[in-house]
Formats: C-alpha cells, sequence, structure tokens
C-alpha cells in the first residue's frame, strides 16, 4: 500500500509527523505538504508563480505553495506512482461544520479526490496537539479496519476529541453542523498607521443537536463526515425548470 500525506500546518506539524508514523506501519509513506502554515487555504491553486519543491530526505518534500498544491503537484509530476489513499492532517484544530470550505486540511484530501483516489481528512478537535499519538493510533486503526467495504473513491472528514484512545467513546457518523457568521474584523494599524485588518474568529455554533459534527464531538465521540463535491442546489434546479 502507498499512501501520500499532506497537511496545512506546515511540513514540520507535530500532527503530520505523528500521522506519517503511524500510516507506515502500513504503507509506504511519501510526505509532500507545505513549508509553512497554510491553515485556511482552502482549495487555493496556486497559477500566478512557479512553484518550489524541496527534498528532505528519500520521503518527505515541502512546497512553497498551498495544501492543493502539494497534492497536484505530488499527482501530477512529482510520483511516478499513484497512492493508494491520501491522508491529511492531522491539524490541529476542529474542522467541522462550514470550517470545511476553508480548510486546507480537508482541500488537500479533497484535491486527492478530485483525482479518483479514496482521501481522509484528520483534524483533532482542540489546538496545542495534546494526546496527538492517541489521535494517529485511531486514524490508523480506521485505515485499517474500516474502509475496505466502501466504494472507491470516498472523501472522509474525521474530527478526533483530544483524549487518550481509551477514553474515546467510539465512532458516530454525522453530517456538518452550522456556525452563526463569523466574529467582526480586527482593526489595527501598523508602524506607519495605515489601517489593516484581521480576520475575526469564527462564530459560535448555531446547529449542533444530534447527527452533527459538533454533537459527536462534544460527547467525546469521533466524528466521521463524508464530503461530496457537487454544489449544485438539486431543489432550487428543480424549481427553476419549471420557471424556464
Amino acid at each position: 500500500m502507498k499512501i501520500l500525506i499532506s497537511n496545512d500546518d506546515g511540513y514540520l506539524a507535530p500532527g503530520l509527523l505523528a500521522l506519517a508514523d503511524a500510516m507506515a506501519q502500513i504503507a509506504d509513506v511519501v510526505i509532500v505538504a507545505p513549508e509553512r502554515n497554510r491553515s485556511g487555504a482552502s482549495n487555493a491553486l496556486t497559477l500566478d508563480k512557479p512553484l518550489s519543491v524541496s527534498k528532505v530526505s528519500s520521503n518527505v518534500y515541502f512546497v512553497d505553495g498551498t495544501p492543493t498544491d502539494c497534492v497536484h503537484i505530488a499527482l501530477t509530476g512529482l510520483l511516478d506512482y499513484r497512492p493508494d489513499l491520501i491522508v491529511s492532517g492531522i491539524n490541529q484544530g476542529q474542522n467541522m461544520g462550514e470550517d470545511t470550505l476553508y480548510s486546507g486540511t480537508v482541500a488537500a484530501a479533497t484535491e486527492g479526490y478530485l483525482f479518483g483516489i479514496p482521501a481522509i481528512a484528520f483534524s483533532q478537535a482542540e489546538k496545542g496537539w495534546r494526546h496527538i499519538d492517541d489521535a494517529a493510533r485511531f486514524a490508523l486503526n480506521l485505515v485499517k479496519h474500516k474502509l475496505d467495504h466502501l466504494e472507491q473513491p470516498y472523501l472522509l472528514n474525521v474530527n478526533i476529541p483530544n483524549r487518550a484512545l481509551a477514553e474515546l467513546k467510539g465512532i458516530q457518523l454525522t453530517h456538518l453542523g452550522k456556525r452563526h457568521q463569523s466574529e467582526p474584523v480586527i482593526k489595527s494599524t501598523d508602524p506607519r498607521g495605515n489601517p489593516i485588518y484581521w480576520i475575526g474568529p469564527a462564530g459560535a455554533v448555531k446547529e449542533a443537536g444530534e447527527g452533527t459534527d459538533f454533537y459527536a464531538i462534544e460527547q467525546g465521540y469521533v466524528s466521521v463526515t463524508p464530503l461530496q463535491i457537487d454544489l449544485t442546489n438539486t431543489e432550487l434546479l428543480a424549481k427553476l425548470k419549471k420557471v424556464w
């Protein structure tokens, strides 16, 4: 088995290193990850400049681009084989609800899925890397035992509570919850007195009832949400067809 690993926290992130160590127990692993933290990069491809790829070791590369750049380069020019699976993460902090639209972690997995390769994005619910080795062991167990029956390709978004492995209550299959809109930007000034703006924090959770990813994490379960790419509003499409 051959696994491609990427993330959005950068190639030195503890979450990525723990995930790579775990997956190396069952597969040949190669890491192609951003040079630095690219959280919030979503599915962006860099089209306005060439990208550099630096080789750290025989199976570790970093790219001066986005998570999507990393997977795209790996699949279209860097690797001389097609991976069997792409895993992204383990992200420092949750990727639930609308966060998935902005997440570079989810985007790296999505890029693999677009190439027809099964892909999983892994995130820890809280920042700080607490119990990161346990999260990596859970990720390994999921890949080893839970996915053989799934139709391929698949795209899964997995969020793991920051708990010891023995304290995880199990898995809940979930749908994405919803947040309120984000908090206002934080306005400041640079040393020359020019106005600058920091994007504000994510909004409070709006929909977190039973069955959502937010609910599962709150109850101590791992949340596994299958994702898809089709953004078509089928209900509105049906209504429009009656008009036109």
